[in-house]
């Protein structure tokens, strides 16, 4: 019995990939054509109300073998992308999908290259960087009652912590159209979601019309870096824990993420006392 590993269709060479990606964006097209769901697409400039969660990140990540030119096309990708989302209304009911707004990133629409993940490595490709917004906006629904109903991962290890350590962070992968980001309002209020800049960071902020009785924590455990066979691997369970807001009790306490990336970054900068055997 031989035991060589079984290859792939897409992973024999760029032509292969090329029609394996072709056939699961016609399959999506497919799927939403048949599909009954209905899909967010009000922009508001006016604001609901009540702020319920925000969080932000650095643009520019930095370190070894991180090309700079990359990383500032990224923050044109992501100014460009985040226009069709900023102010929009989920009505209850409703679904967020997050290529339903964006659509294609093409050089015609002004995207340029920034980094992907393909076969485990990082390579530039027009539109690279999308993830990071769909990452900012799954932090917010984690920190709400909206109902994830499509999340796929990537590596959040794609560059080194700078500073404490944030879970979630990174690691929420999306590829057009068949790698989606979706959540569905399934409460009897309007939510809006808000992205914006500065000169350093991207902001996100979710609101609504209403407080909700519940607060939302992200919780680590874990954490660690472990040397591999093919790499270095960033290893952690990562939950989310909802409480009463009045009486601080735990509701629910959920496993969201088991934690197994690859380090895309320099080893080197992995500190030396997170890395276990």
């Amino acid at each position: 019995m031989s035991g060589k590993k079984k290859v792939r269709f897409c992973d024999i060479n760029p032509l292969t990939y090329a029609i394996s990606t072709k056939k699961e964006v016609i399959r999506r097209h497919i799927k939403n054509a048949l599909s009954s769901a209905r899909f967010a697409t009000t922009l508001q400039e006016e604001k609901l109300p009540v702020s319920l969660s925000k969080t932000s990140n650095v643009l520019i990540k930095t370190g070894k073998g991180v090309d700079p030119v990359l990383q500032q096309n990224k923050v044109v990708n992501l100014k460009i992308a985040s226009k069709t989302m900023n102010g929009l209304v989920i009505r209850p009911g409703e679904t967020f999908s997050f290529f339903k707004l964006v659509g294609k990133a093409t050089p015609r629409k002004g995207y340029k290259d920034g980094r992907v993940i393909q076969n485990d490595r990082l390579i530039p490709d027009t539109g690279g960087g999308l993830c990071n917004l769909a990452n900012t906006i799954h932090l917010l629904v984690l920190d709400s009652p909206l109902d994830v109903t499509e999340f796929h991962t990537h590596s959040d290890a794609l560059a080194p912590d700078h500073g404490k350590r944030v879970p979630m962070g990174a690691g929420t992968s999306v590829s057009y159209n068949y790698i989606d980001f979706r959540f569905k309002n399934n409460t009897d209020q309007d939510f809006q979601l808000l992205i914006w800049f500065d000169d350093e960071r991207m902001y996100g902020e979710l609101r609504c019309e209403h407080p909700v009785p519940w607060t939302y924590e992200i919780v680590e455990e874990g954490h660690h870096f472990r040397k591999e066979e093919d790499g270095y691997y960033r290893v952690s369970k990562i939950y989310r824990q909802v409480k009463d807001k009045e009486t601080g009790d735990l509701v629910r306490r959920e496993l969201i993420w088991d934690n197994h990336s690859k380090v895309m970054f320099d080893p080197t900068e992995i500190p030396a006392d997170q890395i276990r055997e």
